[in-house]
């Protein structure tokens, strides 16, 4: 797998760009090509989703996207479709083709509806701008950021074929699938039902498998579009994908709101997929875990806890409990036995700013992974002052 420049622009046929005003943001991504899509399981679900579901539904295709930051457009009804549809519309009249086959996204404050006269200005700006430059990618990639304090993208070229994305995601950040726009790219020839498949494959092991603070969201969208240039074998294109939105995961888990740290917990010897993915998920979402990595608190019983109440099938008996991070490693539990005399190791390997907690529950064989932060201060400080 090697990483390439030009994040979704990297991409033959893509182009993009982005505009801001404020706290409100605009991005356009013009591209042609299959097109697959997965969205938030709150049933209180914004406005663009129920519109981008139904594109996508109807033709499996998508001729681009219009993505807005500031405003949700979400617990809005009518008004509120109404006003995703309008954006649909001035996308599709730009680029000359059906308002179907434009999907529909937006990011910010739940419960108000869209300033309409403000999406046109930034919609007259970005598009303007659209190209297919790095600075283009990066553009759009701005362009919906909320909370976030960094641009989140990545392209990859793997076997003559590339995958590239952007992604938008900080708080609000819970499996199934966390605050975020994603949006993919992929120059391979990739039918529609193989790209849900994959899809779903990718999403499951990486941002369903992704919290920050255990709410989740009524936007998260990620959609994935393949322009069909690069015959190739789908094992291929399933491995790219998966690698991307594996990273950016890591890259939303590590921009966390008021995040200083970021950890990962690899479960082991689970006895079903399942039940890994579970024990995983419980670690990385429990606060008591969170703020005990905050402080660099080698407090492991914390993280002992969250596996018992996972709801996964446990014996205390035979857990084994370890950290590692900075080079260094420590063994906690081995087998439900306490190691002596390894609390300062676990302190140095806890004060660094990304840490692995492995857990082995030695009941099978299935394992999983999931990504997350640390709780601070931060956190209540940007969440206390959100809408003021």
């Amino acid at each position: 797998m090697k990483r390439i420049e030009g994040g979704i622009c990297a991409i033959s046929g893509v182009r993009a760009s982005g505009a801001r005003q404020g706290r409100y943001g605009l991005a356009l991504i013009a591209a042609s090509g299959a097109a697959a899509g997965m969205f938030t399981t709150n049933k209180v679900r914004a406005a663009p989703l129920d519109v981008t579901f139904e594109h996508l539904e109807g033709f499996g295709h998508l001729e681009g996207i219009i993505a807005n930051s500031g405003c949700a457009n979400a617990y809005t009804g009518q008004r509120g479709r109404e006003d995703a549809k309008a954006m649909a519309r001035l996308l599709a009249g730009f680029l000359g083709t059906e308002e179907m086959k434009i999907a529909v996204a937006s990011t910010g404050v739940i419960g108000r509806y869209m300033d309409m006269a403000l999406m046109a200005g930034l919609f007259h700006q970005a598009k303007a701008r659209l190209r297919s430059d790095a600075q283009a990618s990066a553009e759009a990639a701005r362009a919906i950021m909320t909370t976030d304090t960094r641009v989140k993208e990545i392209a990859v070229e793997h076997q003559g074929l590339r995958v590239a994305g952007i992604v938008k995601g900080a708080g609000m950040i819970e499996p199934n699938m966390a605050t975020m726009l994603c949006f993919l790219y992929t120059d391979a020839n990739v039918s529609v039902e193989a790209l849900k498949e994959c899809l779903r494959d990718a999403v499951k092991d990486s941002f369903n498998m992704l919290t920050v603070d255990g709410d989740t969201s009524t936007n998260d969208t990620v959609l994935l579009t393949a322009t069909g240039k690069i015959k190739c074998r789908l094992e291929v294109f399933r491995e790219a994908l998966g690698f991307v939105c594996m990273e950016l995961a890591r890259m939303m888990a590590r921009d966390g709101e008021g995040a200083s740290k970021y950890f990962e917990t690899a479960v082991f010897g689970a006895r079903s997929e399942e039940d890994a993915r579970a024990v995983a998920r419980a670690v990385a979402r429990s606060s008591l875990v969170k703020t005990a990595v905050y402080g660099a608190d080698p407090n492991w019983g914390r993280i002992i806890c969250a596996v018992g109440y996972s709801g996964a099938a446990v014996d205390p008996g035979k857990i084994s409990l370890g950290l590692e991070g900075g080079g260094l490693k420590v063994a906690l539990v081995e087998r439900g036995k306490i190691m002596e005399g390894v609390l300062e190791a676990a302190k140095k390997i806890m004060k660094g700013d990304a840490i692995t907690i492995n857990v082995d529950l030695d009941l099978g064989t299935a394992s999983a992974r999931s990504f997350g932060c640390d709780l601070t201060h931060g956190y209540v400080d940007i969440n206390a002052n959100y809408t003021t």
